[in-house]
């Protein structure tokens, strides 16, 4: 029953983040209201993490499985992006680069500032 529960408040958070999208005029997707959402009620303490974080966990989990639709649809989709695999690749590539260097750049500033203020 717990676990339902947990389930329960993530699925309000994401509905009330569909709300969101449907009535602010932003091009922000519902996806990431959502998470602002858990994000907000997570550090305000509305929230607490042992309220969703069975699962959470499961959801993270079983994540990899959510990405087998996107990429039966890529192969379906083959002739289509042929065309543009190489500079696809390109992209994907650098974009992967680019966001492990800021995320490591990030990390390391926030533990720095974390040591001195501790």
């Amino acid at each position: 029953m717990k676990l339902l529960r947990q389930f329960l408040i993530i699925l309000l958070l994401s509905l009330v983040g569909e709300g969101l999208h449907t009535l602010l005029p932003l091009p922000v997707p519902a996806s990431v209201y959502g998470l602002v959402l858990m994000l907000l009620c997570l550090c305000t303490g509305i929230l607490r993490l042992d309220q969703v974080e069975r699962a959470s966990d499961f959801l993270i989990e079983i994540m990899p499985v959510m990405f087998v639709p996107a990429a039966v649809g890529l192969t379906e989709s083959w002739e289509q992006l042929r065309g543009v695999l190489v500079p696809m690749l390109v992209i994907m590539v650098l974009t992967t680069v680019l966001v492990m260097v800021v995320t490591g750049h990030v990390t390391q500033f926030v533990m720095k500032w974390r040591e001195k203020h501790d």
